[in-house]
C-alpha cells in the first residue's frame, strides 16, 4: 500500500489514549456511569479542540444517551473540525439515518464511501448505504415541501363555504 494511501493520524496525549470504553453493549449502560463518560469527553474536548476524533466519540456517547442534539452538535463539529476524518462522517451520516433524514443521510454516507482508507471501512460503509436506500425506496417516504399549499387552501376554504352555505339555505 502506498504511504499516500495512508491517513495521518493526529498524536493524542497517553492520558487520552487510555480513556476506558464504558461498554460493550450500550443498551445496558447504567446512566450514571454513561453521563460520567460524557462529562470526561466533553472534558478531553475541551482540552483538545482540534481533535476530531474525541468530538466523534462525544457524539457517539450523546446518541447513546439520546440526546439528539447533542450528538449532532459534536459530530457537526468533528466534521468541520476534521472533513477527511472517515469515522466522524460516517457516524454523522449513521446519526441522520437513525432520524430518517435519509436524503441527507444517504449523500453523507457517499461522502465517507469516498473517505475510507481500507477495505473494512468501505463494507461498513457500503452496508449503511445499502441500508439507506433500502429504506428510501421500500418503507420510508421523504416529503418534501417544496410544492405551495395555497391552491389547495383556497379549495378547501371554498368547499367548507359552499357546505356552510348549503346547510343554511335550508
Amino acid at each position: 500500500m502506498s504511504e499516500a494511501l495512508v491517513a495521518v493520524q493526529p498524536q493524542l496525549p497517553a492520558s487520552l489514549s487510555s480513556l476506558p470504553i464504558p461498554w460493550r453493549d450500550p443498551h445496558r449502560v447504567p446512566p450514571a456511569e454513561l453521563t460520567a463518560y460524557i462529562h470526561t469527553l466533553e472534558q478531553a474536548c475541551l482540552a483538545h479542540p482540534a481533535s476530531a476524533d474525541l468530538r466523534t466519540v462525544l457524539g457517539m456517547a450523546h446518541a447513546v444517551n439520546y440526546d439528539v442534539y447533542k450528538s449532532m452538535d459534536a459530530l457537526e463539529e468533528a466534521v468541520s473540525i476534521d472533513p477527511t476524518n472517515f469515522w466522524a462522517q460516517l457516524k454523522y451520516a449513521e446519526l441522520h439515518y437513525r432520524l430518517r433524514a435519509l436524503i441527507r443521510a444517504e449523500a453523507l454516507t457517499v461522502q465517507a464511501l469516498d473517505l475510507a482508507t481500507n477495505g473494512w471501512q468501505m463494507s461498513i460503509a457500503r452496508k449503511q448505504l445499502q441500508e439507506i436506500r433500502r429504506l428510501a425506496r421500500d418503507s420510508t417516504r421523504n416529503v418534501e415541501w417544496n410544492k405551495p399549499l395555497t391552491m389547495p387552501t383556497l379549495v378547501l376554504s371554498a368547499m367548507m363555504f359552499l357546505i356552510v352555505a348549503v346547510m343554511l339555505w335550508t
